[in-house]
């Protein structure tokens, strides 16, 4: 099974602008982040896909496969299909495409195994997303922090940025107590 990893990074963001570059103890975030990811052993490539000429030079300059794409997508999503149609292009296909978030720099390795090991084990499954309960009011309130909703078969069917289920008429600090969140 041949699997690649991409990192999508914007310079532009709405609420941090500058994000993928900037330090955390002395190296960049999306440093740090591809660091993490070319270090586990499920990667045959790992690409850094930007639309900003300051991140791709970046990228350059610590050694990081990176490919400049379209200024005009609504999502990392988008930019790395773009990353994959250019590669089968260039008659590089892989198996599993793994969407690295480019502002998770401490992520463990080792979830990325367990990510792909979900497609070894099933070749039914298309689309498979990594998920941690929250565990404080401080995050599920966050709005920063993207939640996500499971259906009974624990099945992602929503997203959000807001902590759902709504619990009416409850005090936020007793919701953990009543209802698992989990954090996307």
């Amino acid at each position: 099974m041949k699997v690649i990893g991409i990192i999508p990074a914007r310079y532009a963001s709405t609420r941090f602008p500058g994000k993928p570059l900037q330090e955390i103890h002395g190296k960049t975030m999306i440093n740090r982040v591809y660091n993490r990811a070319i270090k586990s052993p499920v990667f045959q490539k790992v690409v850094i896909a930007t639309d900003d000429q300051r991140i791709f030079d970046h990228s350059i300059e610590f050694g990081a496969d990176v490919m400049m794409t379209s200024e005009k997508h609504e999502s990392g999503t988008d930019r790395c299909n773009e990353v994959i149609q250019k590669l089968e292009n260039d008659k590089e296909f892989f198996d599993v495409i793994v969407n690295i978030q480019g502002d998770e720099p401490f992520l463990d390795i080792s979830q990325f195994e367990q990510l792909v090991d979900i497609f070894r084990k099933n070749n039914e499954v298309q689309i498979a997303t990594l998920a941690k309960e929250i565990t404080n009011t401080k995050e599920l309130f966050n709005s920063n922090v993207v939640k996500v909703i499971f259906d009974k078969n624990f099945q992602a069917i929503y997203f959000s940025r807001y902590a759902l289920p709504y619990q009416r008429g409850k005090d936020q600090e007793n919701w953990i107590a009543t209802e698992t969140y989990f954090k996307h």
